[in-house]
């Protein structure tokens, strides 16, 4: 007898039947989609690659690493060689094994504050542009008033308030500060389609608010979500850098905003030891590029207006067909 899994709704009703078949039919349509995404997106491409790059190198740091980046292992300001290929810091540490541990450090923290954010704007967002009312009344006003205070300058004072503060209270400190400029986007388009004819139908068959929110309205923003994940992740990760810079984070703990810190203090640049300096400098620059070049593509895919590359050759041709259809050409 063949296996199937039921997808209940959240009242308990049971819903559709599916069977191993159908199952294996979506993730085959998923991954149509994803190689939809990515070919004749040459942005995509290289922003995707270069993210699976800093990633296998952030998750495989202790294989690829080649010294223990909290030890001194050579002199002070080694100049990159065959031993130290990224050279050394002031205090005699290898630039090269700091920046694959700090890349675990920094896109933790950049990567979560993100999740934390986006939760929150989705939360803030779809209810608000779904409930409308006295709930949309109060959530706005809790979104212009985060709004209202500049966001780097309030992490400064928070940080500086806090003392020194360790990756977990920075991760918080950007999560909870930076999801109002999302939640406002996400509440716009949730008031645009929350009276569609698919919404009205859910709403006569007797569907909960929560089935309406997450399956009917949710899976329509997809594209903003993520769209506004890899934003907030982008200014997590800058933020964490400026306030490593700082001295506002924790010195102790390698990351690529500490690393900056370091190299700062020890005026490496005019020390001639541009390495300490450029090379965790580049790296946020690579990471935030591809994050932005994704972010971009996304853009292009889901906005119409944008659509570039094999998208509009696509278009064009169709205009062409319908053009001579109707004995314009």
């Amino acid at each position: 007898m063949d296996k199937y899994i039921y997808d209940e709704h959240s009242d308990g009703s049971s819903g559709n039947l599916y069977t191993p078949s159908s199952l294996k039919k979506r993730v085959k349509d998923t991954l149509n989609k994803t190689y939809s995404f990515f070919f004749g997106n040459p942005p995509a491409i290289i922003g995707g690659f270069l993210i699976v790059v800093m990633l296998v190198a952030a998750l495989f740091a202790p294989i690829l690493a080649t010294h223990d980046p909290d030890r001194r292992v050579a002199r002070p300001h080694v100049a990159p060689n065959a031993e130290h290929i990224l050279g050394t810091t002031r205090s005699g540490r290898d630039v090269y094994s700091q920046v694959l541990f700090g890349a675990r450090k920094s896109l933790t923290v950049a990567i979560t504050a993100g999740g934390i954010a986006m939760t929150i704007a989705v939360i803030v967002g779809i209810s608000a542009g779904y409930f409308g009312g006295k709930i949309d009344e109060r959530l706005n006003f809790l979104t212009n008033v985060f709004l209202v205070f500049p966001q780097l300058p309030l992490l400064i004072v928070l940080a500086a308030f806090l003392g020194q503060v360790g990756s977990l209270v920075i991760t918080l400190l950007l999560g909870i500060t930076s999801w109002p400029w999302g939640a406002r986007v996400i509440r716009s388009q949730t008031l645009a389609i929350r009276n569609k004819e698919f919404i009205t139908s859910a709403e006569v068959m007797g569907e909960s608010k929560l089935r309406i929110l997450l399956v009917e309205i949710l899976p329509n923003l997809v594209s903003i979500v993520f769209g506004g994940f890899l934003g907030a992740v982008i200014y997590a990760m800058g933020a964490e850098a400026g306030l490593g810079i700082l001295g506002l984070g924790d010195a102790t703990e390698v990351s690529w905003g500490s690393m900056l810190y370091w190299a700062q203090t020890s005026s490496s640049l005019y020390t001639g030891a541009w390495w300490e300096m450029l090379v965790p400098a580049i790296a946020l620059a690579i990471t935030g590029g591809a994050l932005s070049l994704i972010n971009m593509s996304i853009d292009q895919v889901s906005n119409p207006k944008l659509k570039t590359g094999r998208h509009i050759k696509v278009w064009h041709r169709l205009k062409r067909e319908a053009d001579i259809k109707r004995g314009i050409k």
